[in-house]
């Protein structure tokens, strides 16, 4: 008993514990936004489609602009990525290809077509680029108490 009564004198649990609970948020929303800026910056306003392997081009800036992030309390972890796509699983195909039967009309016909997309990676790249500087973010972070 005389153990705990020691530490308690000397180490405050609920400050520390706070302490680095708000260092966590700040640092891994920091990183979500280094996340997030590097992948937007990688689409570029281009015609036609991307060769396979680099980013997607973006047409009419849609994919850019639904690029976001989050902190999950649940998992103590940021995500990010695009949202905001109900029906269209195009994000998901850029990223890591996909094969797909398009369903077209021709001729007042439906027609089944067979595509392959090759992958087009946007965010695992950005986190590449980011994951050298993320070290780097929880130097001094931890403070108060």
């Amino acid at each position: 008993m005389l153990d705990f009564a020691i530490k308690d004198l000397f180490f405050d649990r609920r400050t520390v514990v706070r302490a680095v609970d708000k260092a966590k948020r700040a640092v891994l929303s920091k990183a979500g936004a280094f996340i997030r800026t590097t992948a937007k910056h990688s689409i570029r306003t281009r015609k036609g489609s991307a060769p396979p392997g680099k980013p997607p081009h973006s047409h009419e800036g849609s994919l850019r602009r639904l690029i976001f992030f989050g902190y999950d309390r649940g998992s103590d972890s940021v995500v990010v990525g695009p949202v905001g796509f109900r029906t269209s699983t195009a994000p998901n195909v850029l990223e890591f290809g996909s094969q797909a039967t398009l369903v077209r009309r021709r001729r007042g016909r439906l027609v089944r077509q067979r595509a392959r997309y090759e992958p087009r990676p946007f965010m695992g790249p950005a986190l590449q680029k980011e994951a050298p500087k993320l070290p780097k973010l929880w130097a001094g972070s931890v403070r108060g108490g």
